[in-house]
């Protein structure tokens, strides 16, 4: 790591921190409009961690839920400025080594066509099992097939799940249509 970083468990001091490298790290990615104005509350037992400066400054962050031996990364993001310097897989290691000493077995994470992101989950012995497709209606795109509760106006814009058989189809009649990966890393257990 070129750039030193203290990584440590989250506080409720660090929400506007965690929102803020969230935000900015998303910003020029595919998630770009998943934007959270709270930090959204996890389930017990998770594993929160915070990347931070010297001077405080939260630069990176992960998040993983667990389920019994299962676990996934719900967010993993890293400021713009310290990314490529390690701060990611620093917080993933530190979140490996508290999910081995819980039994977990398997840790998987959901991400888009992100060149960076797909790189990085592969460098860290993740696998690809599994694709689907993130559909956005939006302006321009055609409504028709969507139907909406009566009462209610055809949707301006519109977020849903589409088979990845369907792909030359769906990108033909939107304009945003994103390949959604999981991938899976087999831990082991002590």
């Amino acid at each position: 790591m070129t750039k030193p970083v203290s990584v440590r468990p989250y506080r409720e001091s660090d929400a506007e921190g965690w929102l803020v490298c969230r935000t900015l790290s998303f910003l020029r990615t595919a998630y770009y409009d998943d934007v959270k104005q709270t930090r959204p509350e996890l389930s017990a037992g998770a594993i929160e961690l915070v990347a931070a400066a010297g001077d405080g400054e939260i630069v990176g962050i992960l998040d993983i839920v667990v389920d019994d031996v299962e676990a996934t990364i719900d967010t993993v993001a890293v400021l713009p400025g310290w990314q490529h310097d390690g701060v990611a897989t620093e917080l993933l290691d530190q979140g490996i080594r508290g999910l081995d000493a819980r039994g977990v077995r398997t840790l998987d994470a959901w991400t888009r066509e992100d060149v960076a992101a797909n790189a990085w989950y592969r460098r860290n012995g993740f696998s690809e099992t599994t694709r689907y497709l993130h559909v956005y209606l939006g302006a321009g795109d055609d409504p028709a097939g969507f139907r909406t509760p009566d009462g209610l106006s055809s949707p301006v814009t519109a977020f849903v799940h589409g088979r990845i058989e369907d792909e030359v189809e769906l990108r033909a009649r939107y304009a945003r249509v994103h390949v959604c990966r999981r991938y899976v890393r087999e831990l082991t257990p002590r």
